[in-house]
C-alpha cells in the first residue's frame, strides 16, 4: 500500500471490508515483521497478512484489494530466495488452511489439492493412498515445507529433475482466481468458470481465452525462437506452453508466473511410479569444473538424480555436525550424487558400476563410493539438501548471501560456464559456496558479499550484471529454478529480445489490466538492489564479519563465542543467522519446531521468532525493552526451550538461548514470576524435600495446594512426581557400589536423585558388565532450571563451581544420567563459563546412551534379553547436543526387531510443561508424536529424559517407562515382550 494518508486509508478500509467477511486479517507490528522476509536478500514490510480459510474467501480479498487498488502478494511457505513471496500491502498466506487433498484417480495418476499443501505432506499422503505404488515427483530441498501453490509459482523441480523435469510437467489443471475475484478453471485448451452460473467469472474466462489465443498466434516466432532452449529456462513467462503445437496449455503458461498474474488456490497435478529402490554413486573430482564435465556422460546412463556440490559445503557440514556425517563421501574436492532407481538393490549397484566404469577410462574421478544402505544414502542426500542453509556463514563466521545463486544453462555447456564463472567470483574477492542440479545444467551458489556499505553494495550490482552477461552468452538462464523475483527481474532484458518483454508485459496485463498482484516482479520490476535487507542493519558481521554496535546499547559479555554484543540487542541465541530457510516449518523429520506443529503458526516457528528479534533491531536498533515488548513476548512465549533449532535449522540459530536471555535480561533486579523460583530454582529445595519425602508428597497431591499452585503459575492438571526419601536414595546410591579410582565417573544429576534413584545403581551394573570400573563424581549442580527461567548469573555460578569440581586432571569419561544435564555441561559450560577447564570438562561428557554405545563399539552386548518391541522418546536436549542415534544404535545391536520412535518433542521440556499457561500447548505437542507412539502398543518404552518420563505418565497414565540403564540393568527382571 502506498506510504502517507491515502495509503493509510486503504488501508484501514480494506481491513474493515475483509474484517466484516469474517476473513482472518492480522496487522499487529509482530506479524508484520513476521512475513516482512522470505528466504532472500529482501525485506519488505507488508500492511497486514490474510489467511484466508477457503477459495470463497480468497475471491473475497481479491475483490476487495481489486476495488480498492491495493497490490496483493501471494505466499506459501516463504522459502523464495529470490524474493517474490514479500510484498508492500497485503500478504495472503494460503499455507495455513487451504491443506486439503482429495482422492486419487482411478489410475492413481493425479490427484487434486490445495495451493498450501506441502510437497512432501502430499508425497506421503500419495505413496501411502497407493501403497507405495505411485509418488509425486518434484522434489526440491524445501519440500518440507515448500506449498504446491509456492512450488507452481516458482516453477520448482529438485534433486530428481533429470528424470522428472519440472513442475510444469506434473500441473495438469488448475483453479484459479482473478486480480478481480474471477474464479477459473485451466488447462489444456480451455480456461472456463468453475461454475457455469457465475456469469463474472464466465464472461472473464472467455476474454482471457480468446486474448491468450490472440497473443500467441500474433508472436508465433519468437516465442518459438526465445522460450524452452533449454531444461531450466526458468526466467520470464513460459509463453511456449500457449503455442499450438503445445496444445494452448494455461496451467502450464501459469506455471512460474509467480502469482503476478492469478492466484492459484487448487491444482491436478500428475503423478509417477515410485521406484522400489535407489543405490548412490558418490564421484570425488580434484574441482568443480572436472565434475561438470563428466555430466554428459553421466546423462547417457539415465540416472534419476546428478547433484553436485564442491568442498566448501562438506567443510561447513563436518564443522557443524561432525565428521561421522560426511564419512561416506569419497576423497575430493568437489563431489557428483549420481540415482539409479531399480526393482531390485544388485540391479541399481550394478548400474553404480557400469557408468563407473565409463568413468574411470575418462580419468578425471578421483575416488567414489557406491552407497545402498538407506540410512547411508539419506545421510549424505541431507549434506545435498542443507546446502542452502549451511552455506549461509562460513567457518569463520562470515555471512553469505543468495544473488546470484540460481542459473543455468544447457548440461552439454555447464563445464564452460562454470570455467568463465568462478574467475568472475574471484575477480570480485568473493568465496562461492556451490550446489546444484548439475544433471539439469543448474548451478546455485552463495556469495559472501558485503550488502551493508556504499561500495559492497555497488560491487554486488557489478558482479551481478556481469554473471548476468555470462550466463546469457553461453546460453543460459538468469533463473533455473527459483524465479525472477526481486532478484533478477530488472535483467531478463539482458537476456530476452524487447520484443519478448513486451509479450510478457502483454500477457501480465490481459490477466491483471490494474497491476495489483505482486506488483515489480518480471513486468516492471522493481531494481534489483533496492529493498535489501542489510542495507544499513548494525547486525554482527556486517563487514566481513565484524560485530556491529547498536547505538546506545550497553555492551556485556554474551554468554556464546560470539564478539561482545549489546544488552538491548536481541541478536542473542544466534537468531541473525536465521536466513528463512524455513525448515523449521517442517512437520515431519527432525525435533523441530514443536510449538509450530501443534499451531500452524508463522510466529511460532524458529523462523518467525527470528525475524520478529531482526525486525526489532532494524526499526528502533534497540529491542524495544526486550521480553517486556509486546513483539518479543508474543513471539517466543511457546517457545519450549527444547534447543533443538539449533541442531536441525540448518544455520543453526538457538531460540532456546535467545530467550534464556531476553528474560535474564528482563527480571534483574525485578521480583520474578513464581515458577523462577518454585521450578527454576527446585535443584536447590530438593535435598530439603526428599528430607520430608512423605510430607511433601502428600502436599503435592492436596487439593487446595494444587489450586494455589495453579494461581502462582504451576498447573494444577499437571501430574506431579514422587520426591523419593532421602534414606533411599542413600540406599541406592550404596548399592551402585561405586569404586576409587574407577575408569569412568557417573554423575547424578539432581532429578535422577530425587525422583529416579534406581536408575543410579541399575547404570553402574550396565557399565560394569561392559567391563569398566565404574566410580561417582562429587555433587554438583549444571544450573539447567536457571537457564531456561532465564536465570543466567545463577547458572553460570553453578556451571563454574561444577566444572571445578570435575575438572580433576583425568580424562575419564563423565557418564551423566540426565541427558538435559549431559547436554547443558556439554554445551552450555564452554559458552557461559568459557576457559580451558570447561572444554576439558565438556570434551567427557557423555549421556548415558553415548556411553553405551561406545561400549557396543567396543565388543559388549547387553545380557538381558531384548523386548520385541518398544517406544524410544529421545530427549530434545540430547538430540540437539550428542544427536538421537545413539539410542537408537544401542537398541539395533540390543537386538529388537521392532522400534516406534517418537521423533519430537514429548511437550514438557522442563519447566514448560508445569507451567500453567502452558499445559494445554504441552499437551498438543504431546499429540504430535509421543501420544501416536504409545498408541502404537509396543511394550518397552525408553524416557532417559525425566520430564518425557513425566509427560508418558500424563498422556498414558497406564504405561510406565524407563530409562535405557533400567532396562538394559542385568539385575533387573523385565517381562516385557
Amino acid at each position: 500500500m502506498p506510504h502517507g494518508d491515502d495509503g493509510d486509508t486503504k488501508a484501514e478500509q480494506l481491513l474493515a471490508a475483509l474484517r466484516a467477511q469474517g476473513i482472518e486479517v492480522d496487522d499487529a507490528p509482530r506479524r508484520l515483521s513476521e512475513y516482512s522476509y522470505d528466504a532472500s536478500n529482501y525485506r519488505v514490510r507488508p500492511a497486514a497478512v490474510a489467511f484466508p480459510a477457503s477459495v470463497k474467501d480468497v475471491r473475497k480479498v481479491l475483490r476487495a484489494c481489486s476495488t480498492l487498488g491495493v497490490p496483493v502478494t501471494a505466499r506459501g511457505g516463504g522459502t523464495s530466495m529470490a524474493g517474490n513471496a514479500i510484498g508492500g500491502s497485503l500478504v495472503i498466506d494460503l499455507s495455513r488452511r487451504l491443506t486439503s487433498v482429495g482422492e486419487l484417480d482411478g489410475g492413481k495418476a493425479a490427484v487434486w489439492v490445495d495451493a498450501g499443501v506441502i510437497l512432501g505432506e502430499l508425497r506421503s499422503y500419495v505413496e501411502k493412498a497407493s501403497g507405495g505404488e505411485v509418488t509425486f515427483a518434484p522434489d526440491p530441498s524445501s519440500m518440507t515445507r515448500a506449498t504446491i501453490g509456492g512450488s507452481i509459482g516458482n516453477d520448482a523441480c529438485g534433486n530428481h529433475s533429470v528424470a522428472y523435469g519440472r513442475m510444469t510437467q506434473h500441473v495438469q489443471e488448475v483453479e484459479l482466481v482473478t486480480a478481480d475475484g474471477a474464479h477459473l478453471h485451466a488447462g489444456r485448451d480451455f480456461l472456463r468458470a468453475v461454475d457455469a452460473g457465475d456469469q463474472q467469472s464466465v464472461a472473464r474466462a472467455a476474454e482471457l481465452f480468446a486474448g491468450l489465443k490472440e497473443l500467441a498466434q500474433d508472436n508465433l516466432a519468437p516465442l518459438r525462437v526465445e522460450l524452452g532452449n533449454i531444461p531450466r529456462q526458468v526466467s520470464g513467462y513460459h509463453l511456449g506452453h500457449l503455442l499450438p503445437e503445445n496444445g494452448l496449455d494455461v496451467a502450464a503458461a501459469l506455471a512460474g508466473s509467480e502469482g503476478t498474474c492469478a492466484l492459484v488456490v487448487r491444482a491436478k497435478v500428475g503423478l509417477v511410479p515410485k521406484p522400489r529402490t535407489t543405490a548412490l554413486l558418490c564421484l570425488g573430482y580434484a574441482n568443480t569444473i572436472d565434475s561438470a564435465r563428466d555430466v554428459t556422460t553421466i546423462l547417457a546412463a539415465r540416472p534419476s538424480a546428478i547433484e553436485g556440490l564442491d568442498a566448501s559445503i562438506v567443510d561447513i557440514m563436518r564443522h557443524r555436525r561432525g565428521a561421522a556425517s560426511v564419512d561416506s563421501l569419497p576423497q575430493g574436492k568437489a563431489f557428483l550424487m549420481v540415482e539409479f532407481p531399480a526393482d531390485s538393490i544388485e540391479q541399481a549397484a550394478a548400474e553404480c558400476e557400469r557408468l563407473l566404469e565409463k568413468l574411470t577410462a575418462d580419468g578425471r574421478v578421483l575416488d567414489h563410493a557406491i552407497v545402498t544402505e538407506p540410512a547411508e544414502r539419506a545421510k549424505l542426500w541431507r549434506v545435498r539438501e542443507d546446502g542452502a542453509g549451511l552455506s549461509s556463514r562460513r567457518i569463520d563466521g562470515v555471512q553469505t548471501w543468495p544473488g546470484w545463486e540460481d542459473s543455468a544453462v544447457a548440461p552439454e555447456r555447464l563445464a564452460d560456464y562454470l570455467a568463465e564463472l568462478l574467475p568472475l567470483v574471484e575477480q570480485y574477492g568473493y568465496t562461492a559456496f556451490m550446489y546444484g542440479h548439475f544433471g539439469a545444467g543448474c548451478v546455485h551458489m552463495r556469495l559472501d558479499y558485503d550488502l551493508r556499505s556504499d561500495a559492497g553494495r555497488e560491487s554486488f550490482e557489478n558482479f551481478t550484471r556481469e554473471a548476468a552477461a555470462l550466463v546469457v552468452a553461453h546460453g543460459g538462464s538468469l533463473s533455473g529454478e527459483h524465479g525472477d523475483g526481486r532478484a533478477r527481474s530488472e535483467l531478463l532484458d539482458v537476456m530476452y529480445s524487447p520484443a519478448m518483454v513486451g509479450i510478457f508485459r502483454a500477457f501480465k496485463h490481459l490477466w491483471d489490466p490494474a497491476g495489483i498482484l505482486n506488483p515489480g516482479i518480471i513486468v516492471d520490476p522493481e531494481p534489483f538492489a533496492a529493498s535489501l535487507a542489510p542495507e544499513g542493519v548494525p547486525l554482527p558481521g556486517h563487514a566481513r564479519g565484524e560485530p556491529a554496535a547498536v547505538p546506545g546499547a550497553a555492551v556485556v559479555p554474551s554468554s556464546g563465542n560470539r564478539s561482545l554484543l549489546p544488552v538491548a540487542s536481541p541478536f542473542v541465541g544466534n537468531t541473525h543467522a536465521c536466513i528463512g530457510v524455513g525448515r523449521c516449518r517442517a512437520t515431519t523429520g527432525g525435533f523441530m519446531c514443536p510449538s509450530y506443529r501443534a499451531t500452524k503458526d508463522e510466529k511460532d516457528s524458529t523462523r518467525g521468532r527470528s525475524r520478529v528479534l531482526q525486525e526489532l533491531t532494524r526499526t528502533k536498533g534497540t529491542s524495544h525493552g526486550g521480553w517486556s515488548s509486546p513483539e518479543v513476548r508474543e513471539a517466543l512465549d511457546l517457545c519450549l526451550s527444547c534447543k533443538a533449532c539449533s541442531a536441525d535449522c540448518p544455520t543453526g540459530v538457538d531460540i532456546a538461548e535467545a530467550k534464556s536471555e531476553l528474560v535474564d535480561q528482563h527480571y534483574r533486579g525485578k521480583i520474578r514470576p513464581f515458577t523462577h523460583y518454585s521450578i527454576g530454582w527446585l535443584p536447590r529445595w530438593l535435598p530439603l524435600l526428599t528430607r520430608i519425602a512423605p510430607l511433601a508428597n502428600a502436599g503435592t497431591g492436596f487439593g487446595p495446594f494444587r489450586w494455589v499452585g495453579e494461581k502462582l503459575g504451576v498447573s494444577a492438571r499437571r501430574r506431579l512426581p514422587d520426591f523419593a526419601p532421602s534414606a533411599r536414595i542413600r540406599r541406592r546410591i550404596r548399592e551402585a557400589q561405586f569404586a576409587d579410582n574407577a575408569d569412568i565417573l557417573l554423575f547424578i544429576d539432581s532429578f535422577t536423585r530425587a525422583f529416579r534413584p534406581e536408575v543410579v545403581p541399575a547404570a553402574a551394573r550396565v557399565l560394569r558388565d561392559s567391563g569398566i570400573s565404574v566410580g561417582c563424581t562429587p555433587d554438583a549442580c549444571c544450573g539447567l532450571t536457571w537457564i531456561s527461567t532465564g536465570q543466567r548469573d545463577g547458572a553460570r555460578r553453578r556451571l563454574a563451581r561444577l566444572i571445578s569440581r570435575l575438572d580433576d586432571g583425568t580424562n575419564r569419561d563423565i557418564v551423566v544420567l540426565e541427558p538435559s544435564c549431559a547436554a547443558t555441561i556439554r554445551d552450555e559450560g564452554p559458552k557461559m563459563v568459557g576457559g580451558a577447564a570447561a572444554a576439558r570438562v565438556a570434551a567427557r561428557v557423555r549421556s548415558f546412551s553415548v556411553a553405551i554405545d561406545e561400549a557396543i563399539k567396543r565388543g559388549w552386548k547387553p545380557s538381558v534379553a531384548p523386548p520385541q518391541t518398544a517406544v524410544l522418546q529421545t530427549h530434545c536436549h540430547e538430540h540437539a547436543v550428542f544427536g538421537s542415534g545413539s539410542q537408537k544404535r544401542v537398541l539395533k545391536a540390543w537386538g529388537v526387531p521392532n522400534l516406534v520412535e517418537s521423533s519430537s518433542c514429548c511437550g514438557v521440556a522442563g519447566n514448560f510443561g508445569f507451567e500453567a499457561e502452558h499445559f494445554d500447548m504441552s499437551m498438543k505437542v504431546a499429540e504430535h508424536s509421543i501420544v501416536p507412539a504409545l498408541d502404537s502398543g509396543a511394550g518397552l518404552v525408553l524416557t532417559d529424559g525425566f520430564s518425557c518420563a513425566m509427560q508418558v505418565s500424563q498422556v498414558a497414565p497406564g504405561r510406565t517407562s524407563q530409562h535405557l540403564a533400567a532396562a538394559l540393568d542385568p539385575q533387573s527382571a523385565r517381562g516385557v515382550a
